[in-house]
This record gives structure tokens, C-alpha cells and sequence, in this order.
């Protein structure tokens, strides 16, 4: 059992969570509920350790501070991560409920292109897009190592 701050996966694979997100964000009319929403979501994850906000678990490339954090187990990756702004805290839930308790094969083989199926990196600012990609780049680099 993964304990927090690490998140375990509500749907059983990275497609279903994928489905489920966009399913959710599809029944919002504009970009600011969407917002209100993934805002919501950054609220629910488990709290991350204030001794873990630091340069060794920074997420470089993004314009707000994020910091991630992985552990193995039972050949499952699980993540932990948070951010200085909300929204951005909202996005690391997102990709914490694709990527986390997933197994290394999987991460890698979700590529982090469902962030503009979703038109997500097209509705956020340009410097937050660019964030949102290097926070699945290193979740995938991770995967990786």
C-alpha cells in the first residue's frame, strides 16, 4: 500500500485516466471552469514534504516553482509532487493521475501528447505550456533512468 505524499492511480491504466480527464473537462462550457476545476484537483493531493522543496527535486523549465518526487515499488513507479501556484499545482495533479503507480513501460510508453489532445498546453500561457511538458518530461526521464 503507497503511503502519501505519494499518489496512487484512481483508474487501473494510463489510458483510462486520460479518458476520465478529458471525459471531466468536457463537461465544463469554457476555459475558466476547466481552470476552476484542475485548480480543485491540485488541492486533493497529498500535501508534499517541505523538506523535499528544494533544487534537488526542482522540475527545471517551469516558470513556477514544482518539485517532484518518485519511489519504486512492487515494479510500480509512484509520484509526489506539488508547485508555488495553484494552477500549476492543479497540472501536476493531472499528470500525477496519469503517470503515478504505473509501471516503468507504461510511463514510457504514455507519451505526454494527450496534454494537447486535451488542449491543455494550448489554453494556458505559453511559459505554463512549456511547464506542463518539462513536468512529463521529467516524470518520463525518471521512468527512464
Amino acid at each position: 500500500m503507497i503511503k502519501p505524499p505519494f499518489v496512487a492511480p484512481e483508474e487501473d491504466k494510463a489510458a483510462s485516466a486520460i479518458a476520465a480527464i478529458g471525459d471531466e473537462l468536457s463537461l465544463f462550457d469554457d476555459w475558466m471552469e476547466r481552470y476552476q476545476y484542475i485548480i480543485e484537483l491540485g488541492r486533493k493531493i497529498p500535501p508534499f514534504p517541505s523538506e523535499w522543496q528544494n533544487d534537488s527535486h526542482r522540475v527545471p523549465g517551469c516558470q513556477s516553482q514544482v518539485w517532484l518526487e518518485a519511489t519504486e515499488q512492487e515494479g510500480r513507479l509512484f509520484f509526489a509532487g506539488a508547485s508555488d501556484a495553484a494552477i500549476v499545482q492543479g497540472l501536476v495533479a493531472l499528470l500525477l493521475r496519469v503517470y503515478s503507480g504505473r509501471t516503468t513501460e507504461e510511463i514510457l510508453a504514455t507519451d505526454a501528447s494527450f496534454l494537447h489532445e486535451l488542449g491543455l498546453v494550448q489554453a494556458l500561457s505559453t511559459n505554463r505550456g512549456n511547464g506542463v511538458e518539462a513536468m512529463a518530461q521529467a516524470i518520463r526521464a525518471r521512468a527512464a533512468a
